[in-house]
């Protein structure tokens, strides 16, 4: 390539991605249409209120009415009646938005990952905006599906990875497209989790006849049919395969968030993992995950390695960054953290929202430089609250930045791919255009297209 097809790839690449700051991906993004006038109270209904739903829905509260509420543990409408007054109850979303179609503006999903694609596409095909948890779905293919629905119906989408709204997050992710530390090399992300029980061969205590609190085959939804079990609901799902995405699944879209904002890091051609043993019943405790990335508008290719299960970067790559202080006066590397490499330095944002405002910024020589001193180095948007953003852009305010057609959807596609090579236990080349994995087995093709069972499905 010459030097003047360099620089204009380059440019292109920074008029793209200075795109994100602005609320969407150039990238054949379009912004969508308001459904409510400023001045109009947007009606929402929840599925899941408890865990994480319980913030999702205190949250529509503020923005709007809540009218309906759904979840499938009867004691979590304990106190319903004070914080979301005249909101019906449901055990089934499918029924709630049936019976509530014509009432409702917006739908929040909190459930579980295995359920959160059916859910968020019955309700988008009906033309209700949609805010759902991360990571925005179980599967590859529920990825796409989710982005190019909510394109065709014109409806407002955002995922919850809130650390998108950071200001911190969101100038460190337009220094870094602005070349402050020159051309990327190489990013590596970790996580201190998994926190909850995920390994080879443990056992599952399970209970029958169910708890009569608990509507268990709501909870299953499009899974395979199995006994209650507490070490599953309410929380330790997320180290299931055939319910959660685990630790990989869980945090990347938090701790991978800023580097993707950077550097658009969509469509690997090559996912390998290196992980302990597991069983295809529950995720492995420990795994590094490493993506290949083509160039894309400009950014050259690079390589992207994820570590989980107290795995870390190479020492070398750490010991001159900010350290995380102990009680007992210790420093250790911060247990959660992206960096990332280029030619002129690093870039370090621990934490996994990448809001972490001491302790974010470049090491050049060794040296390390706060970002607020680069502050003027780069322009962003500021967002007026996450939850607040995706209100907002109903009413014609604004637009969503972890949107799913331009954001949410490419970035779950690439985070689920590392888990596809977790299972497979071989290096997975691939097809992002026609979402194949080309060397994979036909078993591993079924993890990138899910089977739905008990009259669920994701297709109109």
């Amino acid at each position: 390539m010459s030097k003047k097809s360099k620089t204009s790839s380059r440019r292109n690449f920074m008029k793209a991605s200075a795109a994100v700051g602005a609320g969407f991906w150039v990238a054949g993004g379009v912004q969508a249409k308001p459904s409510l006038s400023a001045n109009e109270e947007i009606r929402f209904a929840c599925v899941g209120i408890g865990g994480k739903g319980s913030s999702d829905s205190g949250d529509a509260a503020k923005n709007g009415k809540v009218v309906a509420i759904c979840d499938i543990d009867d004691t979590r409408f304990d106190g319903a009646d004070d914080k979301f007054p005249g909101a019906k109850r449901f055990s089934d979303f499918r029924k709630m938005l049936e019976e509530m179609e014509k009432s409702i503006d917006a739908v929040t999903v909190s459930t579980p990952d295995h359920t959160h694609a059916v859910a968020a596409l019955m309700a988008m095909r009906m033309g209700k905006n949609c805010f759902c948890q991360k990571p925005l779905t179980h599967s590859i293919e529920e990825a796409r599906l989710m982005g190019q629905v909510a394109k065709e119906k014109g409806v407002v989408t955002q995922m919850g990875n809130q650390g998108t709204a950071q200001s911190t997050l969101r100038l460190s992710a337009a220094l870094i497209r602005n070349g402050i530390i020159g051309t990327v090399k190489e990013v590596h992300v970790w996580t201190n989790r998994p926190v909850w029980p995920q390994s080879y061969g443990l056992k599952v205590e399970e209970i029958n006849p169910t708890p009569a609190n608990i509507h268990w085959n709501e909870w299953i939804g499009p899974a395979n049919k199995r006994a209650y079990s507490p070490e599953i609901h309410p929380f330790k799902w997320r180290g299931f395969w055939e319910f959660g995405t685990g630790a990989l699944g869980d945090m990347a879209c938090h701790t991978f968030n800023m580097s993707f904002m950077a550097l658009n890091l969509r469509n690997p051609t090559s996912v390998v993992s290196e992980n302990e043993k597991h069983d295809r019943v529950m995720y492995p405790k420990a795994s590094k995950i490493t993506f290949q990335f083509p160039e894309l508008d400009g950014r050259p290719a690079l390589k992207m390695v994820w570590y989980d299960g107290q795995n870390l970067p190479p020492a070398e790559l750490t010991d001159d960054l900010p350290q995380e202080k102990l009680e007992n006066g210790k420093n250790r590397t911060f247990e959660s953290a992206a960096l990332i490499v280029g030619d002129k330095g690093k870039f370090y944002s621990p934490g996994d929202y990448g809001g972490d405002v001491q302790n974010t910024g470049i090491v050049v020589d060794g040296e390390f430089t706060n970002q607020r001193k680069l502050r003027d180095q780069a322009e962003f948007v500021n967002s007026p609250g996450h939850f607040e953003e995706f209100a907002n852009a109903i009413k014609g305010e604004g637009t969503t930045v972890s949107n799913f057609p331009e954001y949410a959807g490419p970035l779950t596609e690439t985070i689920l791919l590392g888990n596809l090579a977790v299972w497979s236990g071989e290096k997975v080349d691939w097809n992002a255009e026609d979402m194949l994995a080309a060397n994979a087995s036909e078993e591993v093709q079924r993890m990138i297209r899910h089977e739905y069972r008990n009259g669920y499905d994701i297709k109109a």
